[in-house]
């Protein structure tokens, strides 16, 4: 179980917290309900998107079911340092979309004193690590793993299946092009073999 943490007065060194799992899990909800109890705490605080995830919103981050939150778009991770302006939370949705440099860019804000959130699926399609996600991973002091339910048996779903037939890793859709599956289900469906 998470629990939150907030920094003391005077306290200098920040943390990183990952929210990871397949689509259709509650990724950006968790990630939402965060910020908004930062919000409520009165911190200041910054959301960054992915310019390439506009499924629901331009300039907003929006939850499957509907919750969404204002974002600053970027399209590296380079711009988080050169947007970030002092704020005490800085959180990042869909963190899979980012260059391998969101490591060191996170990182250097949580040794600036930052709670970084952190959100993104940890597999991508075929079922293997996806992006920069695992070394996010490797350096948080918080994971959260949450799950989807499996469309075909209802058990804990953690594989993001695609059914549509393009075969990029990066194919940024929602209900019509994934669903979730549990570990049996996806096996079944991709002969048994994650590549």
């Amino acid at each position: 179980m998470f629990l939150e943490q907030f920094p003391g007065g005077g306290r200098t060194n920040g943390w990183i917290e990952v929210i990871c799992g397949s689509m259709f899990s509650g990724k950006t909800e968790e990630l939402i309900r965060r910020l908004k109890r930062a919000e409520f705490a009165n911190q200041q605080l910054i959301l960054f998107k992915p310019a390439i995830d506009n499924r629901y919103s331009e300039d907003k981050v929006v939850s499957h079911q509907g919750s969404d939150f204002q974002a600053v778009v970027v399209n590296h991770s380079s711009e988080l340092l050169k947007k970030w302006n002092g704020e005490q939370v800085v959180a990042v949705d869909e963190a899979q979309f980012f260059d391998a440099g969101i490591v060191a860019a996170v990182s250097q804000l949580a040794r600036n004193g930052v709670r970084v959130i952190i959100a993104g699926l940890d597999m991508d399609y075929k079922g293997m690590p996806f992006g920069p996600i695992p070394h996010l991973l490797a350096v948080a002091e918080y994971v959260t793993k949450v799950h989807a339910i499996c469309v075909e048996c209802g058990n804990l779903a953690q594989f993001s299946h695609r059914t549509a037939a393009e075969k990029e890793q990066v194919l940024v859709g929602a209900v019509e092009k994934y669903k979730p599956l549990c570990r049996t289900c996806f096996n079944k469906v991709n002969g048994g073999v994650t590549e």
